[in-house]
């Protein structure tokens, strides 16, 4: 692909605006800004800089294109020389507060913030647009704490009084309101800054965003098209076309395969306008994700990750595509180095997740990939039910069903506001067969005492789920019936203690046409069952010769219907019942 081999060069910097900047002003800089031209308003400042080396101003937005690419290291410095060149310069105090939050130094933000508001002139709105983004800056799928948005549109709000006709102030306050989720604010705020600046593509585009968050995606479209009608080089246009195409393909799987290809068109146009930048880069590598196109990420990053000065959030990209690729020494390897390279503060919940999963899947270090996993979780509860679903059914690939069921606890304990009857039921599976297999021990080992709590608790987790469910499913009474079997095990003093789901078993499965294997199976236990039940406890043989029967016509290999009519022909009749075999797994 004509794009990826670019890429490298990119990343190393060869990208130079050269002699073509001079002339341009600082207006051509913060529009290439605002079209997400990193590069290139960046050789347009470097040469400002040079050319006008007092301008705080210049400084000011340098520094803030290095921070926008995550190069906090620079931006600082950019924003020291521009404090240096105007002690009152407000936005570079600003750029320093910014800087601090990014490394998550609250008290050093609000310091520089203060400073900036200080020395600011009595009608100058800049330094709180700025304040406003920089608390917007670190978003996680375009959301932000709620801390951080309130501080946002305070600041946002403070800088619409002092300027009611700062477009872009509105712009920035819709993006605070949106990343809340208050829709009605945020467009209202959209529509003033159109109703301020009509030729604004950053508004259009900011709509047509609150409108994909709507799923409604004719009119999202129509406001991006809107902003490529009033600049046809907008690049965030086309970023928000593609971002769109693939909400709208993850939300209608008739058209998924269509607005996936459109949406990587889209994305491709939009690195195209954008000069091919690594921050572009580094969001079309966010759109691969969601796309679910690991193999075009990890060749992107891949190249990217051989570059000079390569930044080191491709390694964590690298690692995520290596993993889903399945190539777990790549990504062990990019992991690693993100983890080497990268800022504390920068390292992200989904990072430990990635980070386990590779050790796990790689064999390298098991322990330790637990602990990992369980450190997203507790970083983000939002990651819990991935967590502990992939501990869960690593522990079930294993046979490791103690460790398997504390998982599923985990996982019921701290996901909430859902049934999670898939859980439930798994919790109880993998209870019974822990007990199981200490039980099996214990026939070789006397010294092993099975746990029969686990017994109570896999009977509680399978009770939930039949009282819980709208379908009974066979193997619901039917894991409850071998549970119970457990109890009644003394066939001299027979209870039937499992009957009851026995009962149920039969009548979901007795009259059903055709029955797989399984159902089969499960039926000519409950039959066998009633065999026993019938000979054993009610001392009835036809009603137990009636049963054995039934056992043997629905699954002639049953063992127990055999042991029932072995001993039927024997000289002797049978000193014990007709056991039922080891449970089968669903």
């Amino acid at each position: 692909m004509k794009m990826i081999s670019k890429i490298a060069k990119v990343a190393l910097g060869l990208v130079f605006i050269g002699s073509a900047v001079f002339g341009q002003s600082l207006a051509d800089a913060k529009k290439a800004i605002d079209a997400e031209q990193y590069q290139k308003a960046k050789g347009m400042l470097k040469n400002l800089t040079v050319t006008q080396p007092t301008n705080d101003e210049n400084l000011f937005y340098l520094g803030w294109v290095y921070l926008i690419q995550d190069y906090p290291d620079s931006a600082k410095a950019s924003f020291t020389k521009g404090v240096a060149a105007n002690a009152k310069s407000a936005l570079n105090y600003v750029g320093l507060g910014a800087v601090a939050l990014s490394t998550k130094d609250d008290a050093g933000a609000t310091s520089n913030f203060n400073q900036a508001l200080t020395v600011a002139g009595k009608k100058d709105s800049a330094p709180y647009l700025y304040i406003g983004k920089a608390y917007l800056l670190d978003a996680k799928d375009g959301k932000f704490p709620p801390a951080k948005a309130n501080a946002a549109i305070d600041a946002l709000n403070k800088g619409k009084a002092v300027n009611p006709k700062d477009a872009e102030i509105q712009v920035v306050l819709g993006n605070a309101y949106r990343s809340q989720l208050n829709s009605n604010s945020a467009y209202d705020a959209y529509q003033a800054a159109l109703a301020l600046d009509p030729k604004s593509p950053a508004a259009n585009v900011a709509t047509g965003v609150l409108w994909r968050y709507a799923d409604n995606f004719e009119d999202s479209e129509k406001q991006f098209q809107a902003a490529i009608a009033i600049d046809p080089n907008y690049g965030p246009a086309y970023r928000g076309l593609a971002e769109t195409d693939l909400t709208e393909a993850q939300s209608n799987i008739k058209v998924a395969s269509a607005k996936v290809k459109e949406g990587v068109e889209n994305y491709k146009k939009y690195l195209s306008l954008t000069d091919e930048s690594l921050e572009s880069l580094l969001r079309y590598a966010d759109f691969l994700i969601n796309a679910g196109d690991y193999a075009t990420l990890q060749e992107v990053t891949t190249k990217l990750s051989k570059s000079a000065a390569v930044n080191p959030r491709v390694y964590r990209y690298l690692g995520y595509a290596a993993y889903e690729n399945k190539d777990y020494a790549a990504g062990m390897t990019a992991m690693d180095s993100w983890f080497a390279k990268a800022d504390a503060s920068r390292i992200l919940p989904r990072d430990y997740f990635y980070l386990g999963r590779l050790q796990i899947a790689s064999g390298k270090d098991t322990v330790k990939g637990v602990e990992n996993l369980k450190k997203s979780a507790a970083l983000d509860s939002t990651k819990a039910e991935d967590v502990y679903t992939e501990l869960a059914n690593m522990y079930k690939t294993k046979r490791n069903w103690a460790e398997a069921a504390k998982a599923y606890e985990d996982l019921i304990s701290k996901v909430h506001g859902k049934a999670l009857l898939n859980e439930h039921f798994y919790l109880g599976f993998s209870d019974y067969f822990a007990f199981r297999g200490q039980s099996s021990a214990a026939k070789k080992d006397p010294s092993i005492k099975p746990d029969s709590t686990l017994l109570i608790k896999a009977d509680s987790a399978l009770s939930y789920v039949q009282q819980k469910a709208t379908t009974q499913l066979y193997y619901y009474p039917m894991y409850r019936a071998y549970i119970n079997d457990y109890k009644d095990a003394d066939f001299k003093n027979f209870k039937g203690v499992s009957k009851p789901f026995y009962d149920q078993l039969i009548t979901l499965l007795g009259t059903k046409t055709p029955l797989t294997a399984g159902e089969k199976s499960a039926l000519a236990e409950a039959y066998a069952y009633m065999g026993n039940y019938a000979q054993y406890h009610d001392k009835d043989d036809a009603k137990a010769l009636e049963n054995f029967t039934k056992a043997r016509d629905t699954d002639p290999n049953n063992s127990s219907a055999k042991y029932y009519f072995d001993s039927k022909s024997a000289p002797t009749p049978p000193a014990t019942p007709a056991k039922p075999a080891a449970p089968k797994k669903k």
